[in-house]
């Protein structure tokens, strides 16, 4: 076999472990500097009680969960070159803490998310329960789930069973009225379950297996558990499974399908009595996973000087979207099951849900468009 050289101008020459050890004392400091800071800020588990907490709050809680993903992500990669019964107690451990730190944020976003949709598709110049003000942008102090704001959306429920506006369409003025009632039931669910996500996001922060979890990312700040070989090892070929994992996963998406707009793929199966995720985007989320594994190792071998490649950052985008819009659709169908609902909230409910699946769809198209431009610009 002919010996490999490699080239004087490769900027990743000679990255060994010393590099992963670089990196995952950095992160780990970073986690304890966030930590740090949410404390002493008085943030709750999502930097907010009940919705209104401090920047710095809000700030620290989103960095420790990205600190606690690298980390994690970083373990996974290049596992061979860690202690692997190390590796293996500490990551299941932070994916169960950065998951519970996000549970709270998810369902905040994903209620504005189906709001703003509803507002869409009423047609209404405003929101029911928002101020004139608020919809341009000039009062933003009750904030999306907050019981104010929900207050304020129950209460335009039921001043809109006087019906629809004179001289609109029936189909128009049916589905502003029902926007109305399916906003008040999407706000009751789901800010209930944003409250019992702060709750138990609360909890984990004070239990002793988050104060476990802490103790070894201190550990780690100081001392990395490398195998005897990982100093001296590559890093190159690790990172190069993680990108070909990622490719062999794009190649098994039905991309030629996602290439065409409006085919409604992902609307298949959306009558489907079955509560469980939507089939078709399993594996749409694990490209969205492995995306994030391939881009946590290009900044082990880059660091802080890793270029920006926009191909990569469009893709993980619309791959975000894709997800967002994957959740909200099935809370919308949730919703919808919900007993005894008037026709009229759930037949906007199942407009939004195919809203929703129509964003999935929008969200495919955006992807297979970006990483379609990549293959070409690196063929």
């Amino acid at each position: 076999m002919a010996q490999q050289h490699l080239e004087p101008t490769d900027p990743t020459a000679g990255l060994t472990g010393d590099a992963l050890a670089g990196y995952l004392r950095a992160q780990a400091t970073e986690f304890l500097r966030a930590l740090r800071l949410h404390r002493e800020t008085g943030g709750s588990a999502n930097g907010s009680a009940a919705g209104s907490g401090s920047e710095e709050a809000v700030d620290a809680a989103r960095a420790l969960r990205h600190s606690a993903r690298r980390i994690s992500g970083s373990l996974h990669t290049f596992r061979p070159l860690l202690d692997p019964d190390w590796a293996e107690a500490i990551r299941p451990e932070l994916a169960w803490l950065s998951g519970t730190l996000a549970m709270e944020h998810a369902y905040a976003g994903r209620l504005e998310r189906l709001l703003l949709a509803l507002h869409r598709l009423s047609g209404a110049t405003v929101f029911p329960g928002q101020s004139t003000e608020t919809a341009g942008g000039g009062n933003r102090s009750t904030g999306v789930g907050s019981r104010s704001a929900g207050a304020e959306r129950m209460g335009a429920a039921a001043h809109s069973d006087a019906g629809p506006p004179s001289g609109q369409p029936t189909e128009r003025g049916n589905l502003t009225v029902g926007a109305a009632k399916a906003g008040a039931l999407l706000e009751r669910q789901l800010t209930l379950a944003r409250t019992r996500a702060h709750s138990t996001a609360l909890q984990a922060l004070g239990s002793s297996r988050f104060h476990a979890v802490a103790d070894n990312i201190a550990v780690l700040a100081s001392d990395v558990p490398l195998t005897p070989a990982a100093p001296t090892a590559d890093l190159r070929p690790l990172a190069a499974a993680a990108e070909e994992r990622l490719t062999d996963a794009i190649a098994a998406l039905p991309l030629v399908t996602a290439g065409s707009p409006y085919n409604a793929e992902a609307l298949i199966h959306g009558l489907s009595p079955d509560p469980a995720p939507h089939p078709q985007d399993a594996p749409w989320h694990q490209v969205r996973l492995l995306l994030r594994l391939h881009r946590y190792a290009l900044e082990v071998l880059h660091g802080e000087k890793a270029p920006v490649d926009t191909r990569l950052l469009t893709a993980g985008q619309a791959l975000n979207r894709h997800r967002d819009a994957s959740e909200a659709a099935a809370a919308a169908a949730a919703a919808a099951r919900t007993p005894r609902i008037a026709p009229a909230t759930a037949y906007a409910l199942g407009v939004l849900h195919a809203d929703q699946r129509h964003e999935v769809e929008a969200a495919r198209f955006a992807f297979q468009q970006s990483w379609q431009k990549q293959a070409v610009g690196t063929a």
